[in-house]
């Protein structure tokens, strides 16, 4: 592979932009070497500025359920900016996507459309401490929420502990506001109820933490979370930003049967993009403005072209119901990965999916990993090994996250030929991986 014009680019991006990239992930830190500029995308494939051609498996972070550039959605948006693409004002566009949602999310009274899952997430926390008027909010060791400053936090130094900043810029007092669980953990989950649980706003949970590793929970935990924010009369919130429209239509709260109080939803809802959205009972969503005393504004909330494009993959998801042929799809394919890298000479691999969702649990030879729940069990190899992964499939032609500690998807536009072509590059790939 040539990558000329990538590292011209990344090196002119550098000078003028933090790290050369708009979000973290895309500088290819996690797996070293120089990011690649992607010029065009087309069902599963990527072309960068080099004209090198990748069967994706990132497909945007998980949006993209149809491939890039589907053509249902594609006419859709076409027909969207004919119309204009901003207005600032009430449309019809978001109103009938939001009452085709609320149809097929029993969970749901109201929705509140944003620009993306983290404005979500922290419209949804707000809403909750309004709804409260509690302050604390307790989230979960290993799930991701986005760049919000009370969600930026790691435990503290004892088990029910306040926590402490994770990023530079989030102030203590702000995280002092905000309670650290590890997953898997019903002691733990417990203990910080019973310590905390009058004081506690919300609980936010990733029902499937998609973002540091796929760490698949017990239903019998999720369920303890609901029970005891029930109990205490603390906010349930489900951040559904990788897993709603992902897994199932209703997300995981249809797969588990938990009922959330809000719901929390990213890019997939608008295929890919920018939007977000939060949702739920209506005794709470009646918080916010104008009905309400909890601000919350935008002048790009529902975008009538993302607001298009959602509704028309929304339409296609409910004719379509593509969920039990992408897992079985994804489930042949990840026992045939699984096979393969079970014959590498140099290390383990555990592949853990759900869905159409995988990842590449990593270790050194001999030394494989059980199903890993919770960030303490993640492999010290993970990172190493997963690099050498990751640059050997991108130089086959394939392009898996840049960083091990993210997932991979399949969508309906990935054909067996696809995965057959993924499959033999796998040899190739896993008997190259050298000891670490």
């Amino acid at each position: 592979m040539n990558f000329t014009n990538s590292e011209k680019l990344f090196e002119r991006s550098k000078k003028i932009v933090p790290g050369g990239v708009h979000s973290p992930v895309r500088g290819f830190r996690g797996v070293g070497g120089t990011p690649v500029f992607i010029e065009s995308a087309k069902g599963v494939r990527l072309k960068d500025a080099d004209g090198n051609e990748y069967i994706d498996f990132c497909l945007s972070w998980g949006p993209l359920l149809f491939g890039h550039q589907d053509m249902e959605i594609g006419e859709a948006v076409k027909s969207a900016l004919s119309r204009g693409w901003s207005y600032g004002a009430a449309e019809r566009y978001s109103l009938e996507f939001a009452e085709d949602m609320i149809k097929a999310l029993p969970f749901m009274d109201e929705v509140r459309f944003v620009s993306s899952g983290t404005e979500a997430v922290m419209s949804a926390l707000r809403v909750a401490r309004g709804f409260t008027k509690r302050d604390l909010i307790l989230k979960f060791d290993g799930c991701y929420h986005g760049h919000v400053d009370s969600l930026l936090v790691r435990a503290g130094s004892g088990l029910a502990e306040m926590a402490s900043p994770d990023s530079a810029g989030v102030s203590t007092n702000t995280a002092a506001e905000t309670l650290v669980c590890p997953l898997d953990d019903d002691q733990a989950l417990e203990a910080i109820f019973a310590q905390h649980g009058s004081k506690i706003a919300a609980a936010i949970i990733e029902p499937l933490p998609a973002n540091n590793g796929l760490l698949i929970q017990r239903n019998e935990f999720l369920k303890k979370v609901a029970e005891l924010c029930k109990k205490h009369g603390s906010v349930l919130i489900l951040d559904e930003v990788i897993s709603g429209f992902r897994v199932a239509l209703g997300g995981m709260a249809e797969l588990t049967g938990i009922s959330p109080d809000l719901v929390t939803y990213g890019k997939i809802i608008g295929g890919g993009f920018p939007v977000g959205a939060y949702g739920g009972k209506r005794e709470i969503m009646d918080m916010v403005a104008p009905v309400g005393p909890v601000y919350q504004a935008g002048t790009l909330s529902a975008n009538p072209v993302a607001m298009t494009a959602g509704h028309a993959m929304l339409k296609k998801i409910m004719r379509e119901n593509p969920y039990a042929d992408l897992a079985a799809t994804g489930k042949w394919f990840v026992n045939e990965l699984q096979t393969l890298a079970d014959q590498a000479p140099n290390f383990s691999m555990n592949m853990q999916s759900f869905g159409s969702i995988s990842w590449m649990v990593c270790s050194p030879k001999g030394k494989k990993s059980p199903l890993v729940r919770d960030i303490a069990h993640i492999p010290a190899e993970q990172k190493a090994i997963y690099a050498q992964i990751f640059h050997g499939f991108l130089n086959q032609g394939v392009y898996f996250a840049p960083s091990g500690f993210e997932v991979g998807f399949l969508s309906t536009a990935h054909t067996k030929s696809d995965l057959e072509f993924v499959l033999e590059k796998a040899k190739i790939v896993f008997n190259g991986v050298k000891p670490v």
